[in-house]
């Protein structure tokens, strides 16, 4: 069984291995702290996460595994595929799912995973329907007192994960918390799908999938953004509305704060002594040093070279 309990992090990147994300990026300044709680029991793993800044997630889900994903505060602000989520709403997403989640703030968020023929027996012994992988993701709003019961279990095994991970390594209380999550969760997925047309939101997902690898592809260079909507193969003022709805700004600006985001953690994990300002800006295609100290310090609140002396300090 794997390890359970809570680690803490201020550094984007460690945070982004953790939860099994192909990058994070944080889209305003301040000091990043993040804490995540695990939860591994017999086949159920979970995590519970708290992040102290908006950012913007693309994360890859298992294709062997079904996955859920929910906020698990009030106060919390997550969109999922461009839709934004209230408290006590859930994700049922598909297979192999890659999906842009997206935080306007603070936020405090979960997600499950288990094999799939653990939910479709157990969902057939409860309800005698038996409950499957959707083709796409659905945004599911199930009745307040399923909700509650689901969100309320939750918060206690995680708690134990936190306070008391010696008790859920002993096999039968492993069991018993895994069953009873189990049937809490699937009171919730029977409800009725509350995301709009899933068509068209599996034909945008697609499209911002395409639009990340051709990004990817691109690396640090500058944006030509006919060149890149003829890669991906969609009209500009289509990739503009996705971007919109996905990210909650245009593609310039979100290729933007990814190079800025790349130069951050390059000047976090730099020697000071060997590196500069400079050298790690023109190494991300940020040829004119001043402009990139200002729409360095407009995202981050700090200068740059404020960052590369604080890695100096991690380092001492």
């Amino acid at each position: 069984m794997a390890e359970n309990g809570t680690a803490s992090f201020s550094d984007p990147d460690d945070y982004r291995s953790a939860i099994g994300a192909a990058s994070v990026i944080v889209t305003a300044g301040g000091d990043f702290n993040a804490r995540l709680t695990r939860l591994n029991l017999r086949c159920l793993h979970a995590f519970r996460g708290v992040e102290t800044l908006p950012r913007i997630a693309l994360i890859s889900l298992s294709p062997t595994e079904l996955s859920i994903s929910f906020p698990t505060s009030e106060r919390s602000s997550l969109s999922y595929g461009g839709i934004g989520l209230q408290f006590g709403d859930v994700v049922f997403h598909s297979r192999a799912e890659r999906m842009h989640q997206r935080t306007n703030g603070k936020s405090q968020w979960g997600r499950i995973s288990f094999p799939a023929q653990q939910l479709a027996a157990c969902s057939r012994a409860l309800t005698g329907l038996e409950i499957t992988s959707p083709p796409v993701g659905r945004l599911l709003r199930p009745p307040r007192s399923a909700a509650t019961e689901f969100l309320t279990l939750f918060s206690r095994a995680c708690r134990l994960a936190e306070t008391k991970c010696q008790l859920i390594a002993n096999p039968e209380i492993a069991r018993a918390l895994e069953q009873e999550l189990l049937h809490a969760l699937i009171n919730c997925l029977t409800a009725a799908d509350a995301g709009g047309n899933p068509k068209t939101r599996r034909h945008h997902a697609d499209i911002m999938v395409r639009f990340e690898e051709a990004l990817a592809a691109l690396g640090d260079l500058h944006l030509n953004l006919p060149a890149l909507c003829s890669m991906i193969g969609v009209p500009e003022r289509t990739l503009r509305v996705c971007c919109t709805e996905f990210l909650g700004m245009s593609p310039t600006r979100y290729h933007l704060l990814r190079r800025l985001n790349m130069a951050r953690s390059a000047l976090r994990n730099a020697d000071p002594t060997t590196s500069s300002v400079a050298e790690i800006a023109r190494n991300h295609q940020f040829l004119e040093l001043g402009r990139f100290a200002v729409a360095y310090r407009t995202v981050f609140g700090e200068m740059p070279s404020s960052t590369l002396r604080r890695s100096q300090a991690k380092m001492a």
